[in-house]
């Protein structure tokens, strides 16, 4: 049985090690949700049924009132109809936002659960209690903002809104950030030291990192990956667009603010050459890292050094599914290590 003194103090490496748990299911939801972009699989399920839509169609007769409800959105309409899509086509878009779906529901109890379990048995250290509730919060949020998302592609457009695609995106990643940098906080705990501050050139680098992610739900969005995306390696492609440095191509008539938000021939050019400040800042932290944890270092320039590698061959395969799902889980991983490293950064050694 747990003593007074070893209730008060919780169970830090038990919380963290659960956090990580966590964690690594967000990074699986990202990839999910890549494939379900990708596939053009998001609108596939029209309703949002938190308990009974765990259960996917069993009949035949399931299955076709499933898709019925499909062919009344935009997407069917205007595109998968006239292309002649069939019940066997809509099967496996359905499956794909159904795992999506799945997962967010096994991550909702993967965090509750133990939540729960940890709260009741008093093993919650003293002041994470806020943190944890705030979690929970950024989970039922990334809900929220999936579904809002989601309806924008059933009554509005053939797609979902790429603002609504890059909030769904960001709050994934900030929910994982956050999970990362609260496991690390209780492990130094159970080592006797205070957790890290957030230094100024780590906020930097993850606000630069973010700036990047935005842009890149952008592109997904947009599908503006597509607009130098030609046969397989053409060198015109990159680092070059369509043979020039500059795209041709790009809408100015709204304004420079629009056309850095709606046009993608720009927000590919953006997103392209901004991964290049990127690398720039995250080279410099994986300097500074180097005084202090040399394997933290080593880390970070191998999350950066293959997203960007990443990044090119999607561009360069002609937007191939797996490289793209894998750019899309680099760009997790690379989230992770960076907030990681922002910890190192902010490392504080006083004993408690």
């Amino acid at each position: 049985m747990a003593s007074a003194g070893s209730e008060a103090a919780g169970r830090p490496l038990g919380v963290a090690r659960w956090l990580l748990v966590v964690a690594a299911l967000v990074m699986a939801i990202v990839v999910v949700g890549g494939i379900t972009r990708l596939t053009e699989s998001g609108v596939s399920i029209t309703e949002w049924k938190p308990v009974t839509g765990a259960i996917p169609p069993l009949t035949e007769a399931q299955w076709q009132a499933e898709f019925d409800a499909y062919r009344q959105t935009p997407q069917y309409i205007r595109i998968n109809g006239p292309a002649g899509m069939t019940l066997a086509d809509y099967k496996f878009i359905f499956f794909w936002e159904w795992v999506h779906r799945l997962l967010a529901r096994l991550i909702g109890l993967a965090f509750a659960l133990p939540l729960a379990w940890f709260w009741a048995r008093r093993q919650i250290p003293p002041g994470y209690k806020p943190r944890l509730l705030l979690l929970l919060a950024l989970g039922g949020l990334q809900g929220a903002v999936g579904w809002w998302m989601v309806k924008s592609g059933i009554s509005q457009d053939v797609k979902v809104s790429h603002f609504r695609l890059a909030t769904h995106l960001l709050v994934a990643l900030t929910t994982l950030a956050a999970l990362v940098w609260t496991a690390l906080d209780l492990r130094a705990l159970a080592r006797g030291e205070r957790g890290s501050r957030l230094t100024g050139f780590g906020a930097l680098a993850l606000a630069v990192l973010f700036g990047q992610l935005f842009y890149g739900a952008l592109m997904a969005g947009l599908r503006a990956g597509h607009v130098a995306a030609g046969p397989w390696f053409d060198w015109s492609n990159w680092p070059l667009m369509q043979g020039r440095f500059v795209p041709a191509g790009i809408d100015w008539s709204g304004g420079t603010v629009h056309a850095l938000l709606y046009d993608p021939y720009l927000v590919h050019f953006v997103h392209r050459w901004w991964a290049v400040a990127v690398v720039v800042v995250l080279t410099v932290m994986g300097r500074l890292l180097r005084r202090r944890d040399r394997r933290a270092s080593i880390a970070l320039h191998s999350a950066f050094g293959t997203q960007f590698v990443l990044g090119v061959a999607t561009v360069m395969s002609g937007i191939s599914l797996w490289i793209a799902v894998l750019h899309q889980l680099g760009g997790a991983v690379l989230v992770a290590v960076t907030i990681a490293s922002a910890h190192v950064l902010g490392r504080r050694t006083a004993a408690r």
